[in-house]
């Protein structure tokens, strides 16, 4: 079966440009060109991948990626971010939203379709070797995109951001590691980061509000001082 894209884009003849190219690289695409368009044709159609401007009509860009990353849905779709030149701050935003990639316009048709590859070839590489992580409180599926926080009573699913879930992966891949913040935005955002490092502090303390008791005194992600931070749990079982 052919990789699904689709091209959310206001400009229609940079939607029709895309679309063509794609097609003759032997994908199947659809393409919208509003917010709120991209949101109903994303549950519709489940893509693999999604091209998303950030400058949209309705909703914009941030918030289409924000929306999707915390819907429930069969598909967890990669999402390449398209932005203009001098939109720095709005891709940094866009990465901390769940973005994978993104792209400047004016962009080569090569590169585009080199990063568009790219993705999909992660997605058939995590497809092929499902895994699921555990430790005495929480499990991270690989192949389904979740997390579950288990208790004595019960195994709840957390509501987690793309990014969040980087990093719960991260962590419960190697309990008792600890993880400077080089190493922590080279798994969250690869070759891709642009800004300071304390953007990690935001995003640990984003996850230890729906993971920590009490997020003041955490018991799972410690912060070891001048260096970074350690998760500590029940060692984990690879599956």
């Amino acid at each position: 079966m052919k990789p699904s894209i689709l091209i959310v884009e206001d400009e229609v003849e940079i939607a029709r440009f895309i679309q063509q190219l794609l097609e003759q690289e032997d994908f199947s695409c659809h393409s919208c060109h509003d917010g709120l368009e991209a949101l109903r044709l994303q549950h519709q159609l489940q893509p693999d991948l999604i091209i998303l401007d950030l400058k949209l009509p309705g909703l914009d860009g941030l918030e289409v990626c924000t929306r999707i990353r915390k819907q429930a849905s069969a598909k967890d779709p990669y999402i390449l971010m398209l932005t203009a030149k001098g939109e720095e701050i709005d891709r940094v935003i866009g990465l901390s939203t769940g973005a994978d990639d993104y792209l400047v316009k004016p962009f080569s048709p090569i590169e585009l379709v080199a990063r568009v590859r790219a993705l999909l070839r992660r997605s058939l590489r995590q497809a092929d070797t499902p895994q699921t992580y555990r430790t005495q409180h929480f499990s991270v599926d690989l192949d389904q995109h979740r997390v579950y926080k288990h208790s004595s009573s019960s195994d709840d699913l957390l509501d987690l951001t793309v990014l969040e879930f980087k990093l719960m992966e991260t962590f419960i891949s190697a309990p008792n590691r600890v993880w400077n913040r080089s190493q922590l935005i080279d798994k969250l955002w690869g070759d891709d980061f642009f800004g300071e490092e304390r953007v990690v502090d935001t995003q640990i303390a984003r996850l230890r509000k729906k993971i920590e008791p009490d997020s003041s005194q955490p018991r799972f992600i410690k912060t070891v001082m001048g260096v970074g931070y350690r998760f500590e749990d029940a060692p984990r079982i690879a599956e």
